[in-house]
């Protein structure tokens, strides 16, 4: 299994707007292209003062996954030109880490 990780930096102001447009359009969108292999999207969010930081993380079976749904240059930021008009910044370049383990709490 593999996490893909990217941060992006919104305003404040700006930081509702961006929320709305990852799940009414950039997620579905990402959902709607059926990878083989793609497993999640989960969003993170939290306020730092003067600017909103947001966290994707993408799950995915494998490597090849990856590079199914982002292109032999794997690590290249998917960012829309829609989220880089309310984004401030943003990582160029995603993450990506293997999971060696996982375990879930037993009250679960």
């Amino acid at each position: 299994m593999i996490r893909r990780i990217w941060h992006g930096w919104t305003t404040p102001e700006n930081a509702d707007a961006y929320e709305a447009l990852l799940k009414t359009e950039i997620f579905p969108g990402i959902l709607a292209k059926q990878v083989r292999g793609f497993r999640r999207i989960e969003l993170l969010r939290r306020p730092l003062g003067d600017e909103v930081e947001f966290v994707t993380i993408m799950g995915f079976d494998s490597i090849e996954a990856v590079k199914a749904f982002a292109g032999e240059d794997y690590e290249t930021a998917y960012v829309p030109a829609k989220a880089r008009q309310v984004l401030a910044r943003f990582d160029a370049r995603s993450q990506h880490y293997e999971v060696r383990e996982t375990r879930v709490s037993e009250d679960q």
